[in-house]
Order: C-alpha cells, then structure tokens, then sequence
C-alpha cells in the first residue's frame, strides 16, 4: 500500500550551514542519504559532556533495566511463563542496543578517569 512504511521514521531540523555540510559529507562519502545516516548514528564517534544532565538519564536506564531482569529472573523461577519467545527477543534487541550506546558513551568518556587516554578537544 502506497504510503505506508513498516519501519519507524527519524527526522530533525539543522540549520542551513548544517545541511549543506551533511549533503557535502553524503556526496564524498557515495551513500544514499539513509545508509549515511544510518552509519554515521551508529558508528561515528560520540562526543561525551560529563554533566548530570547526561549521566542522570543513562542511570534511570540502567536501573529500569536491571527491574526488569529481576523481574523477569523470578518468573523463570517460578516457571511462571509469562514473557512469551518475541517479548524475549524484542527485550534482547532493545538491551543490546541500549547496552551498546552506553559501552560507546563510556568509551568517549574515558579520559575522564583514565590519565593515558586524551580530552577528544587536545
């Protein structure tokens, strides 16, 4: 059916310098617009600012996401059954991706208590 896509869209609003500099980057880099900012979410480097703001949320993440293994550790327990396979799968991908983002984040960050690894700034 025209107009219907099974994917979820991501949008946002740049300036006009920020857009001729991303349109410069996807012509030199020989992608199509989605591939290139598909990669360059998910594998370019990630600029770390060590401020509550930032720390806060990843914190309530991971406290939201060991509930939910205990959770779901004492329903495997009890053989309570009550997480079916896809549930499983979808929380696995979700874990993976969040756990992912937040070992990048901690790896950009680094400097901050490793005396041998550099500020990205020097």
């Amino acid at each position: 059916m025209p107009g219907v896509h099974k994917k979820p869209t991501i949008s946002f609003r740049v300036s006009d310098i920020e857009r001729a500099q991303i349109d410069a980057n996807i012509k030199v880099s020989g992608m199509t617009k989605q591939n290139y900012f598909v990669k360059s979410c998910i594998y370019n480097r990630i600029c770390v600012v060590g401020k509550k703001e930032t720390i806060y949320p990843l914190v309530e993440e991971l406290k939201t996401m060991q509930k939910n293994l205990v959770d779901l550790s004492h329903q495997i327990e009890k053989d309570e059954g009550v997480i079916n396979l896809e549930e499983l799968t979808n929380l696995e991908e979700q874990y993976k991706a969040m756990l992912s983002a937040i070992i990048k984040m901690l790896g950009a960050a680094e400097y901050l208590w490793n005396p041998n690894k550099k500020s990205p700034k020097q």
